[in-house]
């Protein structure tokens, strides 16, 4: 039999924990010609089952399982195992993965390939004879999202590491979200009393034609700063976007800024067919397993949560953006405390001459704006509470913040959105618009 893995080593650099000595050589696997044809006949215009149908019952099958055992890290397990030539093991389990998850096409390419195994060696994943052009582009699909799954596991950021885009995250917003496109990924943080925590983390799809959204209908995923607006629930919604949907603020004050155009950019689940997509397979939105977006739908809160869509996440120690926050917030003081004063032409002087509110204020049009909130202050002290700062860098520096303009005296105030552009040593607005 051939030595080379099944799968996963064939395919992937593994991490350390699978790339342990053999005590045999394992076998190499291939689809059965039952399998190979069930691949062919399923290949459908959107990504279709290879291996099997799906039961009527397979949405409640993988919402129970999943809270026992999360489908990847048993997937994983499968993995490892054949990399370690337990490969009875590794079938038996992969047996189980494939009971409890029926639409998991991945766990059912590699239980076919472990069957076949005992019949004829394979050079790769998912090694059918010939296959037709589609089938193959499916299989093709498969391979990448399993060499994803597999990175993850060996590019896990370090323990209490957050990304650095967050700032500072408000006592009141409980939960952050982060999405790593190169790594196919999406990041779930709580927000307690010791700061941000990483809680979980999913493997998701986003645009067949990738990221940097710039136009209607160009099937790529935004990148930058948003939040998270609404949630739709699946008896709303076709059976494309599964167990529901949480609609993101697509486009941003930086995207209209810049001529991006679009809507409709959401996080939402699979079809019933399918427990997972390709790496690259939606319209532009961010796509993951129908379990993790029901954990996720009855967890986080629109409105206030954060989704930070990156090409890459730069990842850091929480004490790694205290400089940046402090300094930071000694600009944001500067701007509160010339509006506390009526000083209205320091206060003008942290605006751009290009601003752009909403409904297309301009900065003439906003100078009226700040007289009036002069006069309404009357010298009393501005308290910004429940603030929160999102520093997006690409071709320039922006700094997303939020918070609740109260003055003094009073127990509350409008919710303002501000975003600034840092032009040199110095940071300016270009939007600031009343959210709340």
């Amino acid at each position: 039999m051939a030595t080379a893995l099944l799968a996963i080593g064939a395919l992937t650099a593994l991490p350390g924990w699978a790339r342990e000595p053999q005590r045999a050589a394992p076998k190499k696997a291939v689809h059965t010609q039952r399998t190979a044809a069930k691949a062919t006949r399923a290949v459908a215009p959107r990504r279709a089952a290879v291996a099997a149908a799906v039961p009527v019952a397979a949405k409640a099958q993988v919402a129970q399982a999943a809270r026992s055992d999360q489908a990847e890290t048993r997937l994983i397990r499968v993995y490892r195992l054949t990399a370690q030539g337990r490969t009875e093991e590794a079938l038996a389990q992969a047996h189980t993965l494939v009971r409890d998850f029926p639409n998991f096409q991945l766990a059912q390419l590699a239980l076919g390939d472990l069957l076949t195994a005992r019949t004829r060696p394979l050079a790769q994943f998912g090694d059918v004879a010939a296959p037709q052009p589609e089938a193959g582009a499916v299989l093709a699909e498969l391979r990448q999202e399993s060499r994803q799954r597999v990175a993850a596991e060996r590019l896990r950021p370090a323990a209490g590491a957050i990304p650095a885009a967050f700032v500072e995250i408000s006592d009141r917003t409980r939960h952050a979200i982060a999405v790593d496109a190169s790594r196919s990924r999406l990041y779930l943080f709580e927000n307690g009393k010791q700061g941000l925590r990483l809680v979980a983390d999913y493997y998701a799809s986003v645009g067949k034609l990738g990221i940097e959204k710039e136009f209607e209908g160009d099937q790529r995923t935004p990148l930058g700063v948003y939040y998270i607006t609404s949630r739709l629930d699946a008896k709303q919604l076709a059976d494309l976007y599964g167990s529901g949907a949480l609609p993101l603020n697509y486009p941003n004050a930086l995207d209209l800024r810049r001529g991006k155009t679009g809507s409709g950019i959401w996080l939402h689940g699979t079809p019933s067919t399918q427990f997972s997509r390709a790496p690259q397979a939606t319209d532009g939105c961010v796509a993951i397993a129908n379990p993790d977006l029901e954990r996720i739908l009855n967890t986080v809160e629109p409105r206030s949560t954060p989704v930070v869509i990156s090409s890459q996440l730069h990842w850091v120690t929480p004490q790694g953006v205290v400089g940046e926050r402090q300094a930071f917030n000694q600009v944001l003081d500067a701007w509160s405390k010339a509006k506390s004063e009526g000083d209205l032409q320091r206060l003008l002087g942290f605006y751009t001459y290009d601003f752009q509110g909403m409904r297309s204020q301009s900065i003439t049009e906003l100078r009226a704006t700040l007289q009036e909130d002069l006069q309404t202050l009357r010298g009393r002290t501005l308290v910004l509470k429940d603030k929160s700062a999102l520093h997006w860098q690409d071709s320039s520096e922006t700094m997303v913040v939020t918070f609740a303009e109260v003055p003094a005296g009073a127990r509350s105030g409008p919710v303002k959105r501000q975003y600034w552009r840092r032009q040199g040593q110095r940071w300016q607005i270009f939007f600031e618009g009343v959210i709340g």
